[in-house]
Parts: C-alpha cells; sequence; structure tokens
C-alpha cells in the first residue's frame, strides 16, 4: 500500500501516540510504502527541528533524526513535475496531493482531514484517512 504521510503523523509518533506510531512502524516494517519528496521532507526537517513541540516526546533531537533518516530509507523519493491548482483552501497542504498523484499513492495520512477533504479536483482510487482509519483498511485487505 503505498502512502503520504503527513508531517503531523510523523509529530505524533515521535510523541508516542498510538495510530500513528504504528502507521511509522509499518512504513519501517515495509507493510506500507511512504512516499517522499522535496517540499515534504522540507516541511519534516523544519517541524523536527521545533524543540519545544517535542518537550514531551519519548525521543531526544537525535534520536528524531535518527528514525526520520530510517524513515527515509524505506520510503520512495518522488518527483513532482505538475502542480495542481486551485486544488486545497490551505495552499501549505496541496503538495501532499500532488505527491500523491505524481507517486501514485493510494492514501494520504493525516491527522487534519477537515482541510484534504474539502478539494477542488477529484482524484479517483486516492483517499485522506487517519492513521487510525488506515490500520482498520490494512487489517481487512
Amino acid at each position: 500500500m503505498v502512502i503520504v504521510v503527513d508531517t503531523n503523523v510523523f509529530v505524533s509518533a515521535c510523541l508516542g501516540r498510538g495510530a500513528s506510531a504504528a502507521v511509522i512502524a509499518g512504513c519501517l516494517r515495509q507493510r506500507f510504502v511512504p512516499l517522499m519528496g522535496a517540499a515534504l521532507l522540507a516541511e519534516y526537517e523544519d517541524v523536527l527541528s521545533r524543540g519545544r513541540l517535542f518537550a514531551t516526546s519519548r525521543l531526544d533531537a537525535t534520536e528524531r533524526e535518527e528514525l526520520l533518516d530510517i524513515f527515509l530509507a524505506h520510503g520512495r523519493w518522488t518527483r513532482i513535475y505538475f502542480g495542481w491548482r486551485p486544488n486545497l483552501r490551505d495552499e501549505g497542504d496541496n503538495h501532499l496531493i500532488e505527491l500523491a498523484v505524481a507517486g501514485g499513492a493510494d492514501y494520504v495520512v493525516s491527522q487534519n482531514l477537515r482541510d484534504l477533504k474539502r478539494h477542488e479536483l477529484k482524484f479517483p482510487g486516492l483517499h485522506a484517512v487517519t492513521p487510525s482509519a488506515l490500520l482498520k483498511i490494512e487489517e481487512h485487505e
């Protein structure tokens, strides 16, 4: 199953939160193939550098960097050659859809479905789901 993991899911996994941590673990166990692109990687690196955000994290900064490196090693680098505009109300989320379309993803996994579900363009076969919904889908396949 090919997926795009929104930054908020990776952050939640670093904080040790259930379904998000299970999705990242699924990527490391090769149950899911996460796509990665330049914009998403830049967003991950930016958010992971915010120390205060991880005050309650089980992982220190070095461990978070190591987790990201391992996660990247299990993913598929995908170049985006076409921007789909206008699409989402939050311009900052369009790169997730573009990455998913470019890489043929089945799902965009996010904690924030509100913005991802309000789209102007339709991409059959691409669905936005929460981490817990993805895990339920995987159980039934």
